[in-house]
């Protein structure tokens, strides 16, 4: 069964080049002109990756990701006119998993999509635990005790490279692997993590090794 693309945008020729891209790569695509359309079919289509953009009128994109968040936690990839990064960290903060700035080649957009969607398929050893945390990559699946983790498909994909390596100290190139995410877009996701789990209860998650990079930390609850 092919993946489902919901594609909002208010320009028309945007849409349309991401249909077309998406289309050639195979993907199913659904289009809508703004975020109210979208949050119509979140829940009632079976939607596989939402790519959305930022600067749209009436209900903008981060309002729009914010309102799908409050429901589902479909992959999101956003489009922005903007290389800004207080932009990212806003979008990052809020859920996105990662972003594509206007005017983007196709090629890219395709390859980050389907970057998006491998980190969200279920992998060998479905099953990791260290301390309080525990992950269920068949279920998608992270808790903290008995209190769900909830994480975005890239964040969920880090922290089982590092719940898979808990002793090993990694990088932002290993943290990557084969993924098309920059070192300041691993951060934000770290960062999100740490909040999350933080919320939980859990203050160290995932601890800093200055110089060298990150690692699973004891994942300890108060």
């Amino acid at each position: 069964m092919k993946t489902r693309i919901l594609i909002v945008d208010d320009e028309p020729k945007i849409r349309i080049n991401v249909r077309i891209a998406a289309e050639a790569a195979g993907f199913e695509t659904i289009e809508a002109a703004n975020g109210q359309i979208a949050l119509t079919h979140i829940g009632r289509e079976n939607i596989g990756l939402v790519v959305l953009d930022i600067g749209m009128p009436q209900m903008d994109g981060f309002e729009c990701c914010r309102q799908i968040r409050a429901k589902s936690n479909v992959p999101i990839l956003f489009l922005t006119a903007q290389n800004d990064e207080i932009d990212r960290v806003s979008g990052f903060q809020l859920g996105a998993d990662d972003f594509v700035s206007k005017p983007f080649s196709p090629r890219e957009l395709v390859l980050r999509i389907k970057a998006i969607l491998a980190r969200g398929k279920p992998q060998q050893n479905p099953s990791l635990q260290h301390g309080v945390l525990s992950m269920d990559s068949t279920r998608h699946s992270c808790r903290i005790l008995d209190q769900e983790l909830n994480l975005t498909a890239t964040e969920f994909s880090l922290l089982k490279i590092l719940l898979s390596h808990p002793e090993h100290v990694l990088d932002r190139n290993q943290l990557a692997g084969n993924n098309a995410l920059s070192g300041r877009t691993i951060d934000s996701h770290l960062r999100n993590i740490r909040h999350k789990a933080a919320d939980l209860g859990c203050h160290d998650i995932v601890v800093t090794v200055h110089g060298v990079g990150v690692k699973l930390g004891a994942c300890s609850c108060e």
